[in-house]
C-alpha cells in the first residue's frame, strides 16, 4: 500500500490511478472470433477497441471520434458494430455503424436527436435496425412512452412495432433468428414491469409474462430464440426460468428463497446458463443446465469472475476484478478450474499500479436503528489519518462491490478512510433488502442506515468525531445533501453531494421521462398524489439547518439530476446565509467522467475535506 507523505506525491499517484484506462461494456462478436470493449481515461471521451478473441493480436481503436461511446451492439454477420453516442454527458445518444474491416462508418440516426434513444440492433438483412425512442412517429416530437422502432436504414422509412402507453426505461432486444422483439412495458404499475413480445413483420404485440402489476420480471434471448430466460421477483425472492416461445409455457429452473439470485444469461456455444447470485454483496456465478438443473460453481479463484462468452475456440472470456485488481478481461480454459490463458484487453503503453500499491477493501457491518445489519466496504488510510469520507453510491438499487475504484485509493493515500455502506434499498443482499427502501420512500430509514455507520466507525475507533465526511453521486449525492441537512456535525462535518437531487419535485419534474416511474415508485407516488412526502424528503426545505461545510458539484448537462436542482437550492443557501463553495462542468451531464475533470474533483474533495476537518 502508497504511502504519500505530500501533496506533490499524492498528486502524482492519482495521476497513475486515472491513466489507467478503465473498461467497460465488453461483447464477443456472435462468431466469437472478436472481442469488442469501450475504454475510457485514454482520451476525453470513451472509445471502442476491438481484438481477436484468441490473442492473435492486440487492441486497435474502432471509434474515436470525439463523441462517448456508450454502449455497442453486434450486428448478426459479426461484421459491422451498432455504436450508441452521446456528447457531453446529454445521454442522447445518436446510432452509428462502424466495420471491423475499415470501411467508413454510417451515422443511423440523428447526431444530435432531441429525443432519447435505447439499444440498436441490426438484423441479418443488414438494413433492418430495431431500437426504443420517445419520439412521436408522426409529428416527429419528444413524448413520454418510448416506442419500438423497426428503421429502414436506406430508406430511412421507420415503423413503430410496439407502442407502450407510459414511460418506461426499455431496451428491445431482437431474438437471434429476427422473428420478434423482447421488451419491457410499465403501463400497470411503476414498480413493477411485464414482459411484451412484438413480431417483427407487425403481426402482433403482446404480453407474455406477467409475475404481478407490481413485480418485475427482466429477460434474454436464448441462442436459439427458443426460449427467454426470466428473472422474475417474487415473494419473497427472484425466481430463474425459461419461458418456451413455442408453448407460451414458463418452466422455473431456480426458485429457492435462501438464494439471492438476481440474474441469468444464456451466451452463445455454451449449453448451460450464466447465474449471477449475490450474498452479502459478493458476486457469485454458477452454470445451470436448463435440461437436467444440474448447477456447478464457475470460480476461477478470488475476486470476482464475471462471464462475457464463449470464443469460437470454445474458451471463456471473463471478467474479473477486485479492490486491488482494476477490471480486467482474462482468456481462461473452457473446462474447470478455468485457468487463464491470458489477459486481453492490455494497452500496449499504458503501465499498471502493483496491487500493494493499492489498498483492500475490508468488510465492515453494524447494525442500524432498527436492528438490521447493514454492510459496507472499508479502505484504511496508508498515511497519518485526517479523518473519514462516506463515498455513498447511487441508484439506490446498486451496491458498491470489493473493486477497485481510483477515487477511493487516492483519497486513502491523502490519508482517509473511507466506507462504501451498502444502505437498505441496495441490490447485492436479498429482494427483501432491496425493497424495504419504499416502505419509507427516500430520505427514510436507508439515511439512518448511513448516519449510523458514521457513529459505528466513531464507536470503534476507526473515525473520530467532527472528522467525518460524506459524498457520492446522484442518489450518494442526495443522501449527502440530505446528511449535512439532518446530521449533527460532530456525526458529519461537512457534505460534496454530486449531482444530487435537492428538491424531489424538480428532480420529478425535470428529468428524463423513463426515470419518472422510479421516482413514483420509491417514493409511493407523485407528487400529485404525494405531496407531502415529496416536500418532507426534499433537502432544500432544511438548508437553514446546516451547520457543517458544504461543496456543490454538478454537471451542467445532466438529464437525470438536472442542474435547476442547483440553482434553486443556492437561492435558499444565499436566503438563509449558509456559505458553500460550488464546483460545475460544463462538459459533463450525470456524474464527472473526463479524466482532465475527475483529476480536478478529487484533488478539490480531498482538500475540501482537509480544510473542513482541520
Amino acid at each position: 500500500m502508497t504511502k504519500l507523505p505530500d501533496i506533490a506525491a499524492q498528486d502524482a499517484f492519482l495521476d497513475r490511478l486515472l491513466d489507467l484506462p478503465t473498461i467497460y461494456s465488453a461483447g464477443l462478436s456472435p462468431d466469437g472470433t472478436q472481442l469488442a470493449w469501450i475504454w475510457a481515461k485514454l482520451a476525453p471521451t470513451t472509445q471502442l477497441w476491438l481484438q481477436p478473441a484468441d490473442g492473435s493480436a492486440g487492441p486497435r481503436c474502432l471509434v474515436d471520434d470525439g463523441r462517448d461511446c456508450d454502449y455497442f451492439v453486434w450486428a448478426r454477420d459479426s461484421r459491422s458494430i451498432v455504436v450508441g453516442q452521446s456528447s457531453g454527458g446529454d445521454e442522447r445518444i445518436s446510432l452509428l455503424q462502424v466495420f471491423p474491416d475499415g470501411r467508413a462508418p454510417r451515422r443511423l440516426t440523428p447526431e444530435e436527436p432531441d429525443y432519447y434513444i435505447r439499444g440498436g440492433e441490426i438484423l441479418a438483412d443488414n438494413r433492418s435496425l430495431v431500437y426504443a425512442a420517445n419520439v412521436d412517429p408522426e409529428s416527429g416530437e419528444e413524448i413520454e412512452p418510448s416506442i419500438v422502432y423497426l428503421h429502414d436504414i436506406e430508406t430511412g422509412e421507420k415503423r413503430a412495432l410496439a407502442r407502450p402507453e407510459k414511460a418506461a426505461f426499455m431496451w428491445p432486444l431482437v431474438s437471434p433468428d429476427d422473428r420478434f422483439v423482447l421488451y419491457e412495458r410499465k403501463d400497470l404499475d411503476p414498480a413493477g414491469c411485464q414482459l411484451w413480445l412484438a413480431a417483427v413483420d407487425g403481426s402482433f404485440d403482446r404480453e407474455i409474462v406477467n409475475v404481478g402489476a407490481a413485480a418485475k420480471v427482466d429477460g434474454a434471448w436464448s441462442p436459439d430464440s427458443r426460449h427467454v430466460v426470466l428473472a422474475a421477483e417474487g415473494k419473497p425472492h427472484r425466481r430463474i426460468g425459461l419461458w418456451h416461445v413455442d408453448t407460451a409455457t414458463i418452466d422455473w429452473l431456480v426458485d429457492d428463497a435462501a438464494r439471492n439470485a438476481e440474474d441469468a444469461m444464456w451466451l452463445k456455444r455454451c449449453d448451460r446458463i450464466v447465474v449471477e447470485e449475490n450474498r452479502h454483496a459478493r458476486s457469485h456465478m454458477s452454470l445451470l443446465d436448463p435440461a437436467t438443473r444440474a448447477e456447478a460453481p464457475f470460480a476461477p479463484g478470488t475476486g470476482t469472475y464475471d462471464p462475457v462468452g464463449v470464443t469460437a475456440g470454445g474458451q471463456w472470456v471473463s471478467w474479473h476484478y477486485d479492490a486491488r485488481h482494476p477490471a480486467r478481461l482474462l482468456q481462461l480454459e473452457p473446462a474447470p478450474p478455468y485457468r487463464q490463458v491470458r489477459q486481453l484487453a492490455e494497452h500496449p503503453t499504458r503501465p499498471g499500479i502493483g496491487t500493494d500499491e493499492l489498498v483492500p477493501a475490508e468488510d465492515y457491518r453494524w447494525k442500524s436503528v432498527d436492528g438490521l445489519e447493514i454492510q459496507g466496504w472499508l479502505y484504511r488510510a496508508t498515511d497519518a489519518v485526517r479523518g473519514t469520507i462516506l463515498l455513498v453510491h447511487g441508484g439506490p438499487t446498486h451496491h458498491d462491490e470489493d473493486s477497485f475504484d481510483p477515487e477511493i485509493q487516492y483519497y486513502a493515500a491523502c490519508g482517509f478512510h473511507v466506507l462504501t455502506p451498502n444502505y437498505r434499498g441496495s441490490t447485492g443482499f436479498s429482494l427483501a433488502f432491496e425493497e424495504s427502501i419504499r416502505i419509507q420512500g427516500w430520505g427514510g430509514l436507508e439515511q439512518e442506515d448511513i448516519r449510523i455507520g458514521a457513529e459505528a466507525l466513531i464507536r470503534d475507533g476507526i473515525a473520530m468525531k467532527g472528522k467525518v465526511g460524506i459524498t457520492g453521486t446522484s442518489y450518494g449525492g442526495y443522501s449527502s445533501w440530505w446528511a449535512i441537512t439532518h446530521f449533527p456535525v460532530e456525526t458529519i462535518a461537512a457534505a460534496a453531494p454530486i449531482c444530487g437531487m435537492t428538491d424531489l419535485v424538480v428532480d420529478y419534474e425535470t428529468t428524463r421521462p423513463d426515470l419518472r416511474p422510479y421516482s413514483e415508485e420509491m417514493m409511493g407516488g407523485s407528487p400529485a398524489t404525494a405531496p407531502q412526502r415529496f416536500h418532507d424528503r426534499s433537502p432544500i426545505h432544511f438548508v437553514q439547518d446546516i451547520k457543517g461545510k458544504l461543496l456543490i458539484v454538478q454537471g451542467d448537462n445532466d438529464p437525470n439530476v438536472t442542474p435547476q436542482n442547483v440553482t434553486d437550492v443556492v437561492r435558499r443557501l444565499k436566503a438563509a446565509g449558509i456559505d458553500y463553495e460550488l464546483l460545475t462542468f460544463d462538459d459533463e451531464g450525470h456524474g464527472i467522467g473526463r479524466p482532465r475533470n475527475q483529476r480536478q474533483l478529487y484533488r478539490h474533495i480531498a482538500d475540501f475535506f482537509s480544510r473542513a476537518f482541520s
